[in-house]
């Protein structure tokens, strides 16, 4: 959980709360955003982060809890009350308006004079690098500049925080993964708040300078991409993101800088305690790219040492994996980068292996 500092932090939830009858939606959330960050919900469909952003919005009413921007409370303002602004996922660009009329509609509503309408969506068209096609209509755009667009016209009111629903998720793969850095750079460009939700997890940890990961409406854990990756703080963390090998074991070392667990294929070592009690059911999780594998066993490895055969391979171009099956019926998944190891040329299927780890590439999760 996050710890939450209105005097430090420039948009706070406390104790968010969304009920839909008998239903919880979100469960006492507590959040803290910078002021100029780009921050994720992340998690999968139904987890609640959908919900979350649009009581941000004002589209939802919270059954309970504070939403604070620079320490004030703006839970109970209508969504025209907020200095927010919403992108959605369908964009919601108007057909019959030309680029310049889509971008300049809000200005407008808002009664602004004709000459900063036409300064603001200059500046907007300059941004998203939109000029020359000012007088397009929507249609005649590609998905990924209608994309720029919906995002010009969000940033044209200047809102103090930008909210994305999904922002890529009408784009194929990739032009999405060539829109991600577009969309960053231009949100920095501003220095605007963003809160972005994404069930992809690349494009979050693209896109973002810390992550929420979400499930059943509680956010497991807040972080940098780096720490939510390689630190995860429960299995539910270390499964939903990315790959993992996860081990079950019972804690049977425990010391101030370092813990072991005794797991069906051996005992396994990782370099930070747990602060538990030995016997307890613990998990070890690795990463299949920090598993090494080998046809030899490595003469320099005294720790997290096993012994399999190789029951299927797979060629992805840049990398190889291997699942090696253990005596007990253990699976283990390992990525290798193509061309790391000579001998892994010679590994093929039914292969006896060796695969390890180092002691600082696994973390032990609490069950």
């Amino acid at each position: 959980m996050a710890d939450v500092n209105p005097k430090n932090d420039y948009l706070v939830t406390e104790k968010l709360v969304k009920r839909f009858d008998e239903a919880v939606a979100v469960d006492e959330v507590n959040l803290s955003i910078k002021q100029g960050e780009i921050f994720a919900l992340l998690g999968s469909s139904g987890c609640g982060k959908s919900t979350l952003l649009r009581m941000l919005a004002g589209f939802e009413t919270p059954t309970s809890g504070r939403i604070l921007l620079s320490g004030q409370d703006v839970a109970s303002l209508a969504p025209y009350e907020r200095p927010f602004n919403m992108m959605f996922q369908s964009y919601a660009l108007f057909p019959h308006l030309d680029i310049w009329e889509n971008i300049a509609f809000g200005l407008k509503r808002e009664g602004l004079p004709g000459a900063e309408i036409r300064q603001r969506v200059g500046e907007m068209l300059d941004l998203v690098q939109l000029t020359p096609y000012a007088k397009r209509k929507p249609h005649q755009l590609s998905g990924g500049q209608q994309q720029r667009v919906a995002l010009a016209r969000s940033l044209a009111k200047r809102p103090k925080v930008l909210l994305l629903d999904e922002p890529l998720g009408a784009l194929d793969k990739k032009l999405r993964e060539q829109t991600q850095f577009e969309l960053v750079n231009i949100i920095e460009k501003v220095g605007v708040t963003c809160v972005m939700v994404t069930h992809d997890q690349e494009e979050a940890m693209t896109m973002a300078g810390r992550i929420a990961v979400m499930s059943k409406g509680r956010v497991q854990q807040v972080g940098s991409p780096q720490e939510v990756y390689e630190y995860p703080s429960n299995r539910f963390v270390a499964d939903f993101i990315g790959s993992v090998n996860l081990f079950e074991g019972k804690l049977s070392v425990d010391e101030p800088d370092h813990c072991a667990a005794q797991t069906p294929i051996g005992e396994m070592h990782v370099g930070h305690s747990v602060s538990g009690t030995l016997g307890m059911p613990v998990a070890m999780a690795v990463r299949p790219e920090k598993v090494s594998i080998g046809k030899q066993a490595p003469h320099n490895v005294s720790h997290n040492l096993f012994h399999g055969r190789v029951k299927e391979i797979a060629y992805f171009g840049s990398y190889n994996t291997y699942i090696v099956v253990t005596s007990g019926g253990v699976r283990v998944k390992i990525t290798e980068p193509n061309g790391s190891h000579l001998d892994l040329l010679d590994i093929t299927w039914e292969d006896d292996v060796y695969f390890w780890w180092d002691d600082t590439d696994a973390v032990l999760l609490r069950n």
